[in-house]
């Protein structure tokens, strides 16, 4: 049987980024930019899902990007008006109808059971964190 489903989803933050970057504007765009190592501090109810990761994992990390204007839907690509608009969806900014941040980033130290800290993390502190997803590759899989 079909159920009826509804237009409003629901995502309840499981932690929140602990950064010395505190100003968007002055954040680097990725990772890779020179991004400084971070907190990634966990609720206590997910701790049994966070059990396995260990230093040196690589993971994707999934925010929630609470700063970004939700209405807008071109861009001028890395914020640079020299740089044509281009539909939001066909660039990585911030700004966009459900401002969805993923980060890839690699575990240096799991202090405690709520707290793992990352290398290379662009958010900016007390950005909520919404998931946390090993990455994958493919050529060891083969």
């Amino acid at each position: 049987m079909h159920k009826e489903s509804s237009d409003m989803l629901t995502i309840r933050p499981i932690g929140r980024v602990r950064s010395p970057l505190i100003d968007r504007n002055r954040a680097p765009k990725q990772g890779d930019e020179g991004a400084p190592e971070a907190w990634l501090e966990f609720a206590p109810d997910v701790e049994p899902g966070l059990r396995d990761l260990q230093v040196g994992d690589e993971v994707l990390v999934l925010t929630w990007l609470d700063q970004a204007d939700r209405g807008t839907l071109r861009v001028h690509p890395r914020d640079d008006p020299s740089v044509p608009l281009r539909g939001v969806f066909s660039t990585r900014s911030a700004d966009r109808p459900n401002p969805v941040g993923v980060h890839r980033v690699t575990i240096v130290e799991v202090a405690a059971p709520t707290r793992v800290r990352v290398r290379a993390l662009e958010a900016i502190d007390g950005t909520p964190i919404v998931d946390l997803k090993p990455t994958l590759d493919r050529r060891a899989e083969r």
